[in-house]
């Protein structure tokens, strides 16, 4: 097997305040396996433990209230319990030298009324109905329309993201990344298709970029921006989403960013878990080099794919999503140039410690 080691890949580095001890990130991984009260279970101590040599360590998308829930058994930060169910998870990453980072996620639209307090209707910039089926603890069902924020209720959700990043502090997080991607509420107040409002935040891009502003200027206040990421999805169609032109849009949100002093930017690179290929006219080393700060790639990377990414200073960071799952000890595989396994489908979502915490190390 060939050795890898002498990577860049795997060199240390530094986003914002957070020394990493290689610049391979674990992208965030729904799993699906929270437990009564959106609580992490007692084995996500075990899952992200046996994860811990990889630089950084983002964790699966992360509810910031009870409204902000779109998929069954996934887990919270906003309340005591919360936080004290994630703590043995941080301590046991940082006791094998990791750093982790949780995803503060709002799904807007992409839920369902039966995940949402008292079977309201899902909230969103704008009452557009998504494609697509919610997950719920009964299975799929149809998206529903969703009912338009109010501006107070704008303001809260700010607020709410900016609780959630203190308490993920208190939980002993390193940092946080915002979850600006995928269509969530996020990219549903930045792209047209589902953002049709006439006040401050529709319309122009000045407009409907100001709730990403709003959020990572008031979770960057709260945790410091050197502690605070962000994952942007500028071309993917996941959850129904689009814009009429994107590369303006994601220009400008790129280049304002970079007044909070974030510790990185994490962008899919295509559509998210699909093909790489954007239309012409779009760059994305346009908006890497647009943003004054750590750049993280992802998307379909392997390792021969990362490394020449890092060694042409087209990322600083790569982050791997699918291959972790079943491969806790990815990071080592990579060094040696090991074969990786192959994660089981019937276990990715749902479920126990079955296709969770089993998969072996390529020592064992």
């Amino acid at each position: 097997m060939p050795d890898n080691a002498s990577s860049p890949l795997f060199q240390p580095t530094r986003v914002g305040a957070i020394e990493l001890a290689n610049r391979v990130a674990m992208a965030p991984l729904t799993r699906s396996r929270a437990l009564k009260g959106d609580v992490p279970r007692p084995s996500a101590t075990t899952y992200y433990a046996q994860r811990a040599s990889a630089g950084l360590i983002i964790t699966e998308a992360t509810q910031i209230s009870w409204t902000a829930k779109g998929y069954a058994f996934t887990p919270g930060l906003f309340t005591e319990e919360q936080v004290a169910a994630w703590r043995p998870v941080t301590e046991a990453v940082h006791a094998r030298g990791g750093r982790i980072v949780t995803q503060l996620w709002h799904v807007g639209r992409i839920s369902h009324p039966s995940l949402q307090p008292g079977n309201a209707r899902p909230l969103a910039p704008s009452a557009v109905t998504p494609k697509g089926q919610a997950f719920t603890e009964t299975g799929f069902q149809p998206h529903e329309e969703p009912r338009a924020l109010e501006l107070e209720e704008i303001r809260q959700v700010v607020a709410d993201f900016a609780h959630a990043a203190s308490m993920a502090r208190q939980a002993g997080f390193d940092g946080v990344e915002i979850h600006g991607a995928n269509g969530y509420l996020i990219d549903q107040f930045l792209r047209n298709g589902a953002n049709k409002r006439t006040d401050l935040y529709g319309g122009s891009i000045e407009n409907r970029t100001r709730f990403l502003f709003e959020v990572v200027e008031a979770v960057s206040q709260a945790i410091g921006g050197d502690r605070t990421g962000l994952r942007l999805s500028p071309v993917t169609p996941a959850n129904d989403s689009n814009d009429s032109d994107p590369f303006p849009l994601f220009s400008h949100a790129v280049e304002g960013l970079n007044r909070f002093g974030l510790a990185y930017l994490h962008m899919i690179e295509g559509a998210t878990g699909g093909p790489r290929d954007v239309a012409p006219g779009f760059d994305f080393q346009a908006l890497r080099r647009a943003f004054r700060g750590p750049y993280m790639a992802n998307n379909g990377y392997d390792f021969a794919m990362a490394d020449a990414a890092i060694r042409e200073g087209r990322a600083d960071l790569v982050a791997f999503g699918r291959p972790f799952i079943a491969n806790p000890d990815l990071v080592e595989r990579m060094k040696a140039g090991a074969p990786l396994a192959t994660p089981d489908r019937e276990t990715l979502y749902g479920g126990d410690e079955h296709g969770y915490t089993d998969y072996p190390a390529l020592a064992a």
